[in-house]
C-alpha cells in the first residue's frame, strides 16, 4: 500500500539513508523536511533526488507555522523524526542548539502533529504514525558486563544524550497523554558512507588517507556497538511499518568494539586498498589526546525485542561493514572533499568543560 513519509532530518546520514531505501521501494513517496545546517547534506540525497516520488523542503522544525502548514499540504501517513543536533563533542561547546533543536524542535513538531492527526478520518488516524529516532547515549554508561534495553532506566551524562532523553520523554507523553500514536528507537552508533567527518570512524578513515593524525580520546578504551547505518535504515523502516504504537524498540549492530581497536582496523584498510608508501604504515599516526569530558565508558544494546517481534537483524558484520565504508570513502573523494573545505575541517572539538 502505498504511504507518504514526512521525514525531518533526511538530508543527514542516517536519515538520507532512510530516504534512499524508502524511494527503492515503488510504493512510496517521500517528503524530506531539513534545515540543512553544517551536518544536512544535498548531496548525500542525489541518488534520489530526480526521482518524482521524492520531494524536499528547507525548514526548521521549531518552526511551528511552517511544520503546520506542510502536514496540511503534504498530508503524511507516517512522520519519521530524524533532525537532531546530535554530536556529543559540539553539545560540549555550545549545548544552547541542541536544547532549541531536539526539545524545543520535537515538542514543536509534536504539537503540529497532534493538530493534524486530529484532522484525520479515524481510519487515516489509526494507520498514522509518529516515530521519533534517538540514541542509546539517554542510557548513559554500562560497566563491562550487561545492555541496554528498552526498560534500561535515563541517565543521560551530556548535554547532547540530555537533550535527547528530554525529547524520548516528551514523545512518549504525547502517546500516553493525547493519543498520538507514536514510536520510539533507540541505536547504537551508527557508521556507513556519506557521515559527516567529525565522527571517530570517518574522521580516522580521511586522516589516515591524508596522512594526519589519529586522534584517539584517553586510551582508547571506550567500547561502542556498532551499527551499519544501512541495516539501520532497514530496522526504521520495519519499525514505522510493522511496530506497536507506544512502544520503544532498541536497535543495535551487536558490534562491540573498544575505540583503540576500531581505529587499528581503519588503519589496516586503509593500508590494504590505499597504500602510501610516503606516509608508510598508518598505524604510526595514531595519536593520543587528552579525553573528551563525561566520555561514557562502554555502549551495548540488547537488540532481541526488534528481533523476537519485527523479525529484524544486522546482516553487516563490522568487518563487512568497515570495508564497505572503508572503500565508499575512496570511490566518493567529491563528496568528502566537499565536506571538508566547507564548515568543518577536522579540528577537535568539545574540549572546553
Amino acid at each position: 500500500m502505498a504511504k507518504r513519509y514526512f521525514i525531518t532530518g533526511g538530508a543527514g546520514f542516517i536519515g538520507s539513508a532512510v530516504v534512499r531505501l524508502l524511494i527503492s521501494d515503488t510504493s512510496h513517496q517521500v517528503l524530506v523536511v531539513d534545515k540543512l545546517t553544517y551536518a544536512g547534506n544535498l548531496d548525500s540525497l542525489k541518488p534520489v533526488a530526480a526521482n518524482p516520488r521524492y520531494s524536499f523542503v528547507q525548514a526548521d522544525i521549531a518552526d511551528a507555522e511552517r511544520m503546520r502548514a506542510l502536514l496540511d499540504d503534504y498530508q503524511p501517513d507516517v512522520i519519521m523524526h530524524l533532525a537532531a543536533e546530535s554530536h556529543v563533542d559540539r553539545s560540549i561547546d555550545g549545548p544552547g542548539e541542541f536544547v532549541q533543536t531536539n526539545v524545543v524542535g520535537t515538542y514543536t513538531l509534536l504539537q503540529a502533529a497532534l493538530g493534524y492527526w486530529r484532522g484525520l478520518s479515524a481510519e487515516r488516524q489509526a494507520s498514522f504514525r509518529f516515530h521519533h529516532i534517538s540514541t542509546d547515549e539517554v542510557f548513559g554508561t554500562l560497566g563491562e558486563e550487561g545492555f541496554f534495553h528498552e526498560e534500561y532506566p535515563y541517565q543521560p551524562s551530556s548535554p547532547y544524550s540530555a537533550s535527547k532523553a528530554a525529547s524520548d520523554h516528551f514523545v512518549r507523553a504525547w502517546h500516553h497523554t493525547y493519543g498520538l500514536p507514536t514510536l520510539v528507537t533507540n541505536c547504537s552508533n551508527n557508521y556507513g558512507p556519506y557521515h559527516f567527518p567529525e565522527k571517530l570512524i570517518p574522521l580516522i578513515i580521511l586522516n589516515a588517507l591524508e596522512g594526519k593524525p589519529l586522534p584517539v580520546y584517553g586510551k582508547g578504551e571506550n567500547v561502542r556497538d556498532w551499527l551499519f547505518v544501512d541495516d539501520h535504515a532497514r530496522a526504521l523502516i520495519q519499525v514505522v511499518k510493522h511496530g506497536r504504537p507506544g512502544e520503544t524498540y532498541a536497535i543495535g549492530g551487536h558490534n562491540e568494539r573498544r575505540n583503540i581497536d576500531v581505529v587499528r582496523a581503519i588503519c589496516s584498510l586503509v593500508d590494504e586498498l590505499a597504500p602510501d608508501q610516503a606516509i608508510g604504515p598508518r598505524e604510526n599516526l595514531i595519536t593520543y589526546v587528552s579525553d573528551r569530558p563525561g566520555h561514557d565508558l562502554r555502549y551495548a544494546i540488547d537488540a532481541s525485542k526488534i528481533e523476537r517481534d519485527l523479525g529484524w537483524r544486522p546482516e553487516e558484520t563490522f568487518e563487512t561493514g568497515l570495508r564497505k565504508t572503508v572503500e565508499w570513502y575512496l570511490v566518493n573523494r567529491q563528496w568528502w572533499e566537499r565536506v571538508r573545505t566547507g564548515v568543518y575541517r577536522g579540528e577537535r572539538l568539545g574540549v572546553a568543560v
